[in-house]
């Protein structure tokens, strides 16, 4: 098979379609190579999208054009927003989904577009030919030319599951590992690394006692994912509550140290934001309890995911722990957990386009750079998409910086600073994050994806007239004057609020905390947050009560941005910089930032080699001597 594309793309996970269909759109012929499975963009873990910081990223990715939001709505069967309390940078959507229903949506998304060729295959080696690819050889159907290859080959590559002392090659449940691709990335010069990750046993929903737990019913007025999709139109299903207790602790302390985890036999280091109930319980012996959230997998799904019971101990251990619960003590376990061990590739291998620096042509993204989660893993998959697409187009790379986006954070997070753990977004990862909400990412990239070809001209279209509803808003509350007169005072001190002294805006009056947006209307008669959706008024409340705080922000930002704006050259000699040490030079020869920036978020990179940096950046012909640390 010598059949010749624009693009490859290993994998069909979250990472995997995002890159194929970003590839896809923006006019590249492009081949999608995956095992047959579960089905494209499966949920081999929690059957859930969004969450603190992750809802960010579905967000983000939704107004450049990517689909997972778009199909978590389709098969969305509850809405909740977490830290609803909280102010609105950290607010976050979480959709329970149909783990049955959203790969089949996930499928006719990918399949109905042109130009995008599902492969049914595995990727087997990197053929490379002058330093840079030159294509793939697959285990049934030989070799393929391609010039540009983005793997996202998730928890497959070396795979090994642990269900005790048991142990099963694969790269999940009833799924082989992929043999032969870690070692041919080895080859071409890439670090490959080892970490593991988990899941819970799964229980049969008609064998557990409900009545004993706490109810998380769906939330009607929570919202929905995509500006631009269809929704969700699904019946919906609650969750349940429940808690380990201590009988449940006991038989994992019993005898801890000869369990997989703590006995050698797992050797890659897990998330440390995910971890195994096992791990809970070893390292926070003092906790007398641990949160389980009780999910249904679907509609009409018989099974259910016990949140927070990740695990790798023994089948009879585990059948102990899970009857010893509150709820589920007659439980029936329909599979067993276990943990996953994979090979990954050090970020840091990657330049902030998402391509190889020893292996042009060559993209990562998802899991297999070490992130967990659909969500990093559907970002990353688009950005490496768009980027091998400017390639083949001869364009300049996508970069987000961390002041646009939560992916500009989590892109630089990864190949700048790498990774010990496998890495999860927060909200507190951002330095912007005020800035950085989920109700303005489409103000913020939306322009951006159309620019490069990865939002279509609709979208921006319904983009640009939902910008321009808010802002004629919040013009016409700037314009509208209220006087302080006996009529006016009245009404406001009927409904609770403070006379009027001076004449004042209705915007002013907006911003005030205790201010309810409904007396606009009931009071003044101003329809205005009538005439928008919820999400879009929920927007202009933003912007009007938060403007002092965002300004404040905005100046930050520049700040930021001036350090970001000093270039630094590519082929810099950092042994030519005096006042740097022999690490710091190394460090910054290996990894090559392209700004002084990115240079200071390096580990390692200490404030007195930034300073020393930037003064050889700005006269290098006078850069001589020690250089005090005065940044």
């Amino acid at each position: 098979m010598t059949k010749q594309y624009d693009i490859l793309v290993v994998g069909g996970g979250h990472a995997g379609v995002e890159a194929a269909m970003a590839a896809a759109r923006m006019g590249m012929d492009t081949a999608l190579v995956t095992l047959p499975g579960p089905g494209l963009g499966s949920m081999p873990c929690n059957p859930s999208i969004g969450g603190i910081g992750k809802t960010h990223l579905v967000k983000e990715v939704d107004a450049l054009g990517g689909v997972i939001a778009r199909v978590a709505d389709m098969a969305a069967i509850q809405y909740r927003v977490l830290n609803q309390s909280k102010g609105p940078a950290v607010r976050a959507l979480r959709a329970q989904c149909d783990r049955a229903l959203y790969p089949a949506r996930m499928h006719d998304v990918v399949t109905s577009h042109n130009g995008l060729h599902l492969v049914y295959d595995e990727v087997v080696a990197i053929i490379t030919q002058d330093g840079r690819v030159a294509g793939v050889r697959l285990r049934e159907q030989g070799e393929v030319v391609v010039p540009r290859v983005i793997v996202t080959a998730g928890t497959f590559m070396q795979g090994k599951l642990h269900i005790g002392t048991r142990q099963i090659l694969g790269g999940r449940i009833d799924m082989p590992r992929s043999e032969g691709l870690s070692g041919s990335l080895a080859a071409s010069g890439l670090k490959v690394l080892r970490f593991k990750t988990g899941t819970p046993p799964r229980l049969l929903a008609s064998s557990i006692d409900y009545a004993r737990m706490e109810e998380q019913p769906n939330d009607p007025d929570a919202g929905h994912f995509s500006l631009f999709g269809p929704g969700s139109d699904l019946p919906k299903r609650s969750c349940h509550i429940t808690y380990t207790n201590q009988a449940a602790h006991k038989v994992i302390l019993d005898d801890w140290r000869s369990l997989p985890l703590f006995s050698g036999q797992i050797q890659g280091r897990g998330p440390r934001y995910c971890p195994s109930i096992e791990d809970k319980v070893v390292r926070f012996r003092h906790k007398d309890r641990h949160q389980v959230f009780i999910e249904p997998e679907g509609i009409d799904s018989p099974i259910v995911y016990p949140n927070g019971l990740a695990t790798s101990i023994p089948e009879e251990l585990q059948e102990r722990m899970v009857h010893a619960i509150r709820g589920l003590e007659d439980a029936v376990i329909t599979r067993w957990g276990y943990a996953v061990e994979y090979d990954y590739v050090d970020p840091t291998e990657l330049g902030h386009d998402l391509q190889s620096r020893k292996v042009p042509g060559l993209y990562l993204a998802g899991q297999v750079i070490g992130t967990t989660g659909y969500e990093e893993a559907a970002a990353l998959g688009l950005m490496a998409g768009i980027n091998a697409a400017l390639a083949a187009q001869g364009r300049a790379p996508f970069v987000l910086g961390r002041d646009q986006a939560y992916i500009g954070i989590l892109v630089d997070d990864l190949v700048t600073r790498g990774v010990t753990e496998p890495y999860r977004m927060f909200t507190s990862r951002a330095e912007f994050r005020l800035h950085l909400r989920t109700d303005n990412a489409y103000e913020r990239l939306s322009r951006a994806g159309y620019s490069v070809g990865s939002l279509d001209t609709q979208s921006f279209l319904q983009v640009q007239s939902r910008t321009r509803r808010i802002n004629t808003v919040v013009t016409a509350l700037e314009n509208t004057r209220v006087k302080p007169d006996q009529e006016t005072n009245e009404n406001l001190k009927r409904h609770g609020q403070p006379a009027l002294r001076n004449v004042t805006t209705m915007k002013e009056l907006l911003k005030r905390r205790d201010f309810d947006p409904d007396l606009l209307f009931d009071v003044f008669g101003f329809d205005g947050l009538k005439r928008l959706c919820k999400e879009e008024a929920q927007t202009l409340l933003i912007r009007v009560r938060y403007e002092g705080y965002l300004l404040r922000q905005q100046r930050e930002i520049e700040r930021f941005r001036r350090l970001e704006a000093v270039r630094i050259p590519s082929g810099i000699d950092y042994f030519r910089i005096p006042g740097l040490s022999t690490e710091v030079r190394e460090k910054l020869m290996s990894r090559r930032p392209a700004t002084l920036g990115q240079a200071s978020r390096m580990e390692g990179i200490t404030p007195a080699a930034v300073a020393a940096l930037f003064v050889f950046l700005k006269n290098p012909s006078k850069s001589t001597g020690q250089v005090q640390n005065n940044c």
